[in-house]
Formats: C-alpha cells, structure tokens, sequence
C-alpha cells in the first residue's frame, strides 16, 4: 500500500520556497505521492476553509516535478471548472514532461459562489463532470498529439452518482476524509456497481484526515486518520485490509494560520512514517 501526501497550496504561509520544502519534506521522510488542491476563485465561500494565495495546481505540480521524483497528482480537480481539452492538454503536458509520474484526481465540486464567479451552472456541476471525464479520455486516445501516457483517474465523492463515476471513469474510487464505518460500508456497493455495469473494480484510494494527539478519539464521528498514532496506524492498517492500493494523508485541519507552520504537519508525518515502516494493527 503506497502512502502519499496532500500539500496545502493555499494560504497565508504558502509560497514559493514552502511549497518547495513541502516537497522536499515528503520525498524525503519516503511518502510515494504528493498531492494539491484546486481552486479557480477564492470567493468567499472558499476562502473561509482554503484562503488566498492559492497556487493553480497544475502550475504547481508541473513546477514541483522538477524537484522531486515521487508521484504528483490532484485532489482533487474541479472538473467543471474548465474546458475539458485545456484539461486534457495540461494533464498529459505534465505527465509527459514529469516521466509518467501524474495522477488526475477529480471531482464535482461544491463551492457555489466559485460556479457563479465562473459562469458554471452549479446544478449542473454532476452533468457536465461526465460529459467532460468522456471528452478527455477521448483527446487521450489520440496519443501522437496528447501523449498521455494512460494517465490514472482517481474520482472523488461519495453519493450514489460518484460511486458510479468510479466505476465508469476512474482507475481508483478516491473518497475524502470520511469515517472509517462509512468507508467500510461504501466500498462494497463501489464493487456491486462495478458487477453490475459489467467493469472492472477500481482500486480504493482514500485520502484520510492526519490528526495526530496524545489522547485517543472516540465516537462514532472520528475519522479515519485521526487520534493518536496507534488509532492512526490501526486505521491505515484496517484499510490496507480492506484493500486499498494508496492512502493519501491529510494533515490540514482548515485552519488558515497552520500553513504559516508546517512543521506540526511534518511532525505528524514523521510519526506516521515511523509507524508505517513498522508491522501496521
């Protein structure tokens, strides 16, 4: 099971040189994938969680693939938010130019003032993702130009209409942050669509919350990934069991301030990769 990483390139502390030592940081402690968010307009719905400056993700990436040689990918792209050949395009761009190392993460998206600052019909936002998905496998199969390189889509989400998406598009269903209950209540149904589409499994790659503290979190509601470092290392064992082929950890808490020290999430990163270089639960 591959572990990987979701590097905020968003925030008040986040520039240049700390997106570099972000990069540096996970190659370094021997994470397998390093991963961005994506969004367009900072309106105020998004701001409130993911505040400005935020670095467009294929910029970043494509930027950061010179520095590390790790994996790179998105989690996820907001698929309505722009022409499904631009995507295209700058996908296989990357992925050529970085050796093959990019995975196209993606979902529908959620921010209803961004749609509106962008001219996307938010209603239409679950519509648009397939017809968009379709049209970029498409520029895809004409390798002499695009040169894709059979580019990895991870879908994201949880509903019923994403649980299909997976198994119609994707290489790997990618749901987020979510408990560890529901995951294991949801992937079954992600193989019972698989069986009766008539396709194949994707892989489970989930991104999880990484909180780590010093005392154990109980309740229904914690999530994968959160507690202390034994929880941790239960959760990524349990989810080795159920499958999983990539666990990619998120240690942002949606505290603006925190992309100003890093080094907490380094910390718990560390930990991690102690825990995980040992016999997981």
């Amino acid at each position: 099971m591959r572990l990987g990483v979701n590097v905020p390139n968003f925030g008040p502390g986040t520039d240049p040189a700390t997106l570099r030592r972000w990069a540096l940081t996970v190659e370094g402690l021997g994470f397998d994938l390093l991963m961005v968010s994506d969004h367009i307009a900072v309106t105020p719905d998004v701001a409130e969680r993911y505040p400005a400056p935020f670095y467009d993700p294929f910029t970043t990436l494509a930027w950061l693939a010179g520095t590390t040689r790790i994996g790179l990918g998105t989690t996820v792209l907001i698929v309505p938010y722009r022409h499904p050949l631009l995507v295209a395009r700058m996908a296989a761009n990357l992925n050529d130019l970085s050796g093959g190392r990019f995975v196209l993460g993606v979902g529908v998206g959620w921010a209803r003032q961004e749609f509106g600052a962008l001219g996307v019909p938010y209603e239409r936002r679950g519509r648009l993702t397939d017809e968009y998905l379709t049209a970029i496998r498409a520029a895809w199969a004409d390798e002499r130009d695009y040169r894709s390189g059979g580019i990895p889509i991870w879908v994201g989400g949880g509903s019923e209409a994403a649980l299909r998406r997976a198994v119609r598009f994707g290489r790997a269903w990618h749901p987020l942050r979510n408990t560890l209950p529901w995951l294991r209540e949801t992937w079954p149904r992600v193989r019972q669509i698989a069986g009766e589409m008539g396709r194949p499994v994707p892989e489970f790659a989930p991104r999880i919350l990484l909180r780590v503290m010093e005392s154990p979190v109980t309740g229904p509601d914690r999530r994968a990934g959160e507690g202390t470092i034994e929880q941790v290392a239960a959760d990524l064992g349990e989810l080795r069991r159920l499958g999983a082929t990539t666990v990619v950890l998120d240690p942002y808490h949606e505290d603006p301030g925190e992309t100003l020290h890093p080094e907490a999430a380094w910390e718990m990163l560390a930990a991690v990769r102690v825990a995980a270089d040992g016999p997981l639960p």
